[in-house]
């Protein structure tokens, strides 16, 4: 049996002014060496995926580059045999440009060993990460090596940080959710729950091995009872509580971050909460103007920002 493990990380995809896109090559470090992918990597704890993308890609390229955008999430699981592990990793891909810095190889000191440019045409040639070539629009790769099915993995997993205290990282997808009546859907989150007591955008961590859109439309149906349609990605939240309490009964220092898209439910049913004794307590529409005039303290953190990147109020 392989041992499973979770993690998020964040890629960079980047074109230069003839139409290249910048890629690096795996190194023997790595577990799939000889491979190329977009440069980038995993997500530190507490760390904003915007500065993740920006520190891996002048790490393993020398090149400093500037966010200009949020290009898609994707999730994956490859099995690494060797080393005994099966991996699910959440993937944040950017649009980035190149504010400077020299292009340069890191043999010998990252799992990344070259850093080069290719056209789609002569990067549709090489052994790819199958997230790469989804990425650029190229055919899929065979590089990676797929589990048969996913393991069990826990939903919440923290553990002893460096400093005793216990620490989570989480992904999860969130709904902007609205009606043909122009309504949004929220959730009241239950007591005993970090937030408790606030509105919420429905949705929750992502089971192992699933993609967040359709995990997105099975918490929505867990959570609401609607079923929903998915429309358009809307962007990332990051945020980190240095000491969340919760159901666990002793302080976790938690990060979560969370993809929130635009779901529409052209025909709304009566609302449910499934979940009886969870997160959720209630599930309500608000009109326009109703969500408008809530207090930002009856809004979760995400909620207010997705709100306002989806220009609800």
């Amino acid at each position: 049996m392989l041992e499973p493990l979770r993690r998020i990380a964040a890629y960079a995809v980047c074109a230069d002014s003839r139409g290249r896109v910048l890629l690096v090559r795996a190194s023997e470090r790595s577990g799939t060496p000889g491979t190329w992918s977009l440069p980038g990597g995993a997500v530190d704890h507490g760390e904003d995926p915007n500065h993740t993308v920006v520190r891996e890609t002048a790490a393993e390229t020398g090149l400093s580059v500037a966010v200009s955008g949020l290009a898609d999430v994707l999730a994956d699981m490859r099995a690494l045999p060797d080393r005994g592990i099966t991996i699910h990793t959440d993937r944040l891909i950017y649009r980035v440009a190149v504010r400077g810095g020299t292009l340069a190889d890191r043999v010998g000191e990252r799992p990344t060993d070259l850093a080069r440019w290719y056209t789609l045409d002569e990067a549709r040639k090489l052994p790819l990460r199958s997230f790469t070539a989804r990425a650029l629009g190229l055919p899929a790769s065979s590089a990676d090596v797929v589990p048969d099915e996913a393991p069990e993995f826990p939903s919440f997993y923290a553990v002893p940080g460096p400093d005793g205290l216990h620490r989570a990282q989480r992904f999860a997808a969130y709904a902007v959710c609205t009606d043909p009546a122009g309504r949004v859907l929220l959730t009241r989150v239950s007591d005993g729950y970090p937030g408790a007591g606030c509105w919420h955008l429905p949705g929750g961590g992502t089971d192992y091995g699933e993609q967040p859109g359709a995990a997105l439309i099975r918490e929505l149906v867990e959570e609401t009872g609607q079923t929903g349609r998915l429309v358009e990605l809307l962007g990332v939240a990051s945020h980190r509580d240095a000491a969340s309490l919760g159901p666990e009964g002793y302080p976790i220092d938690w990060h979560g971050v969370r993809a929130f898209y635009r779901v529409v439910v052209d025909k709304p049913n009566p609302l449910t909460v499934a979940d009886v004794g969870g997160s959720t307590c209630e599930a309500r529409w608000f009109g326009r103007e109703e969500l408008g005039a809530l207090p930002t303290d009856r809004l979760t953190e995400v909620t207010a920002e997705a709100v306002q990147a989806a220009q609800l109020t």
